[in-house]
């Protein structure tokens, strides 16, 4: 693995993945703590985002303060999962603008095909972090780099709760450049695609669908 990729060693977020892949976690549980690691998460993927200094005025004095540079971060969830995660990082930086790329994959052809993307305004001079909870293959997600790389993004960072090897090595591969943040690398995808040992469909589970 490159160093752009980083994969999460904290005792907190393993112990929040245990109870996500619990087959018998509610869906009101699933939700919270999917925003929960995903916000233990941003606060790592964030720590390098732009920044200006402010004069604050204390009770006693003023004082330059570093802050976080005003829109210089767009949120892009990848539909429907990705939606999952979107409150645990708004937590941290609740003025981001926020996007939507919708994919879908033909279950003939095994194809990903884009059917919605909407992207805040001016979103190539932002850095973007890009959220999808399971990297499986890496074929939807670097799909929806493709995207963003087309509207002239080039500061891009993937937020994912659980990933297989084989799709690490492939955004790696095809997305040198962008910056992989992963909370629990698992062993392999299964014949499927399934990541094992994985938590099932994080979509289902998070919208109670089957």
């Amino acid at each position: 693995m490159t160093k752009k990729t980083v994969i999460f060693d904290h005792p907190l977020i393993s112990h929040k993945i245990a109870l996500l892949r619990d087959v018998n976690t509610d869906t009101k549980l699933f939700r919270a703590l999917v925003e929960e690691i995903s916000m233990l998460m941003a606060y790592e993927a964030l720590k390098d985002i732009p920044t200006d200094v402010k004069e604050v005025t204390t009770p006693l004095e003023s004082v330059n303060h570093v802050v976080v540079k005003e829109n210089s971060v767009a949120i892009v969830p990848v539909l429907r999962a990705g939606l999952g995660m979107v409150n645990g990082v708004l937590a941290l930086l609740p003025t981001a603008n926020v996007g939507h790329i919708g994919l879908y994959r033909d279950k003939q052809t095994g194809d990903v095909n884009k059917y919605y993307c909407k992207l805040p305004e001016n979103i190539q001079d932002k850095v973007v972090i890009l959220l999808e909870p399971m990297l499986a293959s890496g074929k939807s997600l670097c799909q929806a780099i493709d995207i963003l790389k087309q509207q002239g993004c080039k500061a891009i960072k993937v937020m994912s709760i659980i990933s297989a090897p084989e799709g690490i090595a492939k955004v790696e591969k095809e997305h040198p450049d962008v910056q992989l943040y992963i909370a629990y690398n698992d062993r392999c995808l299964d014949d499927n695609g399934y990541i094992l040992p994985g938590l099932g469909d994080a979509g289902n589970r998070l919208f109670g669908t089957k």
